[in-house]
């Protein structure tokens, strides 16, 4: 859908698929899927375009904390834990540990970075490493995770 790097399309995916409420895997199963014929489902397809568009759309100067401005450092710290947290969700999804673990990723990010939903936290984390690098979208060179919901 949009020419970038391994990484950035490992970010896209792992934004869509926290839209999506899926796991990256899922996602990526059903998107190459989708190559084969089989129909991607519409919720899913949505998601990704909604990534794609986040991906390529600068964040205006308005949509970052004017007063505190987390360090690129400690976002890249948080999404890295959050995807860990997913990861060990997704393997044990009635484990009550996991799932204390990701709430409490989740809204780490949410305060981090001044959002009250996990997606919407997500997106402004990767656009807000996008600009701190100094690239456009299409080129930025974080790995970056997302977690679903």
């Amino acid at each position: 859908m949009t020419p970038c790097t391994a990484r950035d399309a490992h970010r896209i995916l792992s934004a869509a698929a926290g839209l999506a409420r899926t796991s990256p895997y899922e996602l990526a199963a059903a998107m190459a899927a989708g190559t084969r014929g089989t129909p991607v489902p519409v919720h899913l397809e949505r998601a990704v375009r909604r990534a794609v568009e986040a991906a390529r759309a600068p964040v205006p100067a308005a949509k970052l904390p004017t007063a505190l401005v987390p360090s690129r450092v400690r976002t890249e710290e948080v999404l890295t834990h959050l995807r860990a947290c997913q990861s060990r969700l997704s393997a044990a999804p009635d484990d009550p540990d996991a799932l204390r673990a990701m709430d409490d990723a989740a809204y780490t990010l949410c305060v981090l970075m001044g959002r009250r939903s996990v997606p919407e936290a997500v997106l402004v984390a990767l656009n807000y490493l996008a600009v701190s690098t100094g690239g456009p979208a299409g080129t930025r060179d974080a790995s970056l995770p997302c977690p679903p919901g």
